[in-house]
């Protein structure tokens, strides 16, 4: 074990690109350090599917350096082609230790779900949040599956009915009607828009994780989600399941 191991998941993992990068031109010596930092990586499960796949195959910088010695590197910066693709491929790693891809509603929620019900609704909205960047279909399937576990949770709550055939927005429309926020129970243009507006939101999730989520096989022509589609996807999930945790707790005595 090596004592000058930094504690912060940010450090380490820019250590490790650090060792990487050497190693790109044949440098192994820190080997052992690499190691190590790709075991504590590798051990959290939500870094371990951001690390690009040379790191989760690599075990080592023998191994690393078998990999990276297939790579061009290019004529006149003889190893900039090598260094460039070590540091795309740890971009979505950093980009989620920096926090530069978390939107606004990712906290709101967190806090909101985890209160609600943090071993059931909150681990589905983390895994979600997980997917994003790099599971785009998986992390679509997960806004739904998230929105269906609320719908139901607080119908069990208010005591409504449903059954294991009911649909994404079938749950919905009987939960809106439990809690007054079906846009057919108002008469103010207004709230009749914005309600609508949820209404459409939820099926619209729906009927995108059945063309582009992972839940159904696809054929050659699928339309493959990209990590903005799957971004725009579970901020809305989260967006939805947080007003409708609060709408219930709103009227609840």
């Amino acid at each position: 074990m090596f004592d000058d191991i930094p504690e912060s998941p940010l450090e380490q993992a820019k250590m490790m690109e650090n060792i990487l990068l050497a190693a790109c031109e044949g440098d192994r010596t820190a080997s052992g350090m690499y190691a190590q930092l790709r075991g504590m990586l590798m051990n959290d499960t939500a870094l371990k599917p951001l690390l690009p796949e040379f790191v989760r195959t690599c075990r080592d910088l023998n191994h690393f350096w078998s990999y990276a010695k297939e790579l061009p590197t290019g004529t006149s910066q003889h190893w900039e082609k090598r260094r460039r693709h070590v540091r795309d491929g740890l971009t979505p790693l950093f980009d989620f230790l920096e926090q530069k891809n978390t939107a606004p509603v990712d906290n709101v929620a967190s806090d909101v779900l985890k209160s609600f019900d943090p071993d059931g609704v909150h681990v589905v909205w983390n895994k979600a949040l997980e997917r994003r960047h790099t599971d785009p279909e998986g992390a679509i399937t997960s806004a739904r599956t998230l929105l269906e576990t609320v719908c139901k949770h607080v119908l069990d709550e208010t005591g409504g009915t449903y059954t294991d055939k009911d649909d994404l927005p079938s749950l919905y429309r009987t939960l809106a009607t439990a809690l007054n926020i079906a846009p057919s129970q108002h008469t103010d243009e207004l709230f009749r828009r914005i309600l609508g507006g949820a209404t459409s939101v939820v099926e619209g999730l729906g009927s995108l994780r059945n063309k582009i989520g992972d839940a159904h096989g696809k054929g050659k022509a699928a339309v493959r989600p990209a990590p903005r589609h799957a971004q725009l996807a579970v901020n809305l999930a989260g967006a939805m399941a947080t007003f409708i945790v609060e709408t219930w707790r709103e009227r609840t005595p």
